[in-house]
């Protein structure tokens, strides 16, 4: 069964960092691409970054490029989102995709608010 758990969520000030986790099972995460959205009240649910499998390619939404890092760690099944500089725009539920076999897969979410 094919699940992603995301984690490390939380309330921030502005200025500060937090590391997203995206947990998976079910499926060999060396061979398939993660990506990360986010969806604040009111809004439609945007991309943030994506990392390809083996080639390792990077993408990042230009909201958060030099701020956000994208990095994998395939031995221990989980997908990392290092969010430093972070701003009140950034609040919203943040979750981890992956595409397999055309289907996609959605973790349940976690709240980033970013406030002081």
């Amino acid at each position: 069964q094919v699940q992603l758990v995301e984690s490390g969520g939380g309330l921030v000030q502005p200025g500060g960092s937090l590391r997203l986790s995206c947990a998976v099972s079910g499926f060999t995460l060396d061979y398939y691409g993660i990506s990360w959205f986010r969806q604040a009240p009111g809004k439609e649910r945007e991309g943030v970054s994506c990392i390809s499998s083996r080639s390792g390619g990077i993408y990042y939404a230009d909201s958060v490029k030099g701020r956000f890092t994208i990095s994998r760690d395939n031995a221990k099944n989980t997908v990392y989102l290092q969010m430093n500089s972070l701003k009140p725009e950034d609040t919203a539920v943040y979750y981890c995709n992956t595409v397999l076999l055309g289907a996609a897969y959605w973790g349940q979410g976690t709240q980033v608010t970013v406030s002081s």
